[in-house]
């Protein structure tokens, strides 16, 4: 079964802060259950705040941690009542957090989900290949209090009700080459240059670009709840995806718009060549 043009009207009775083709950035906070209506997400592909003291801009990064897990619970449970039942979600986060309290993210987020009804399939471990620029060391060549640290981030892969995809174009982008490497649950990729981009913390295009083709068909939704500076959209454009994104600090929107545009701009001077 093929659906047919996607309409985020169906969904967002707002005006979105800016459209560009078939990317829509809202300006608005996914905690809020009232801001879409119905079902229409096929593919989430997000890194929420890790709450370690980032400066964001218009999001508290140093919540006490119970309220950290309850603001989860909020914008995890609105992506659920947003999705169809197909639907997959990418879930970018850290393995641990040494920062303050230690605590145990990966199993509190995987317990947190499926609390809500998210159902679990597996686990990518992104090796950032970092552990050269190490700060941190506790007690140092001592045993007193050293301080551990892994030079990887992990990511999620949850899904809603059924994990194989029965709707949607059912046309694949991905080549043999890609599907052999990227079906490898380790991932080895440096991060991102948040001066470079001009964000405290954002993702490399190679992140969402291999969720989005390994999970993803031509022509699905894709989803960010913390669009930031635009990655997540921006691949969905290049890829073929309508893209919708959500960003509660203006000037980030501002951000994800100028950077998606010119990716669109360079995709349509590389089409003219």
């Amino acid at each position: 079964m093929t659906k047919g043009a996607f309409d985020l009207g169906h969904h967002y009775h707002g005006v979105p802060h800016s459209q560009i083709g078939n990317i829509s950035i809202v300006h608005g906070s996914s905690t809020d259950p009232t801001l879409f209506d119905g079902e229409f997400i096929d593919l989430i592909v997000t890194s929420p705040p890790y709450n370690v003291g980032i400066e964001y801009g218009s999001n508290d990064d140093e919540m006490i941690y119970s309220d950290y897990m309850d603001f989860n619970r909020r914008w995890m449970t609105n992506c659920y009542n947003w999705s169809n039942p197909h639907a997959r979600m990418l879930l970018n986060v850290p393995l641990d957090n040494n920062v303050g309290e230690h605590n145990s993210v990966v199993p509190d987020f995987t317990i947190l989900a499926k609390s809500i009804a998210w159902k679990y399939h597996a686990t990518i471990v992104w090796n950032k290949g970092n552990v050269s620029r190490r700060t941190a060391w506790g007690s140092w060549m001592s045993a007193s209090s050293p301080c551990v640290i892994a030079p990887v981030e992990l990511i999620l892969i949850l899904y809603k009700e059924s994990w194989k995809k029965e709707i949607g174009s059912r046309q694949s982008d991905i080549s043999r080459e890609e599907f052999m490497a990227w079906t490898n649950g380790t991932w080895v990729f440096n991060g991102e240059s948040k001066t470079r981009v001009g964000h405290p913390a954002p993702f490399p295009r190679t992140l969402p670009r291999r969720c989005i083709k390994l999970f993803s068909y031509v022509g699905d939704v894709v989803f960010d709840p913390f669009l930031g500076s635009g990655t997540t959209l921006m691949e969905a454009q290049d890829n073929n995806r309508v893209g919708v994104g959500v960003e509660l600090d203006i000037g980030y929107c501002r951000l994800a718009e100028k950077r998606i545009f010119n990716s669109r701009s360079l995709l349509s001077m590389m089409d003219l060549m």
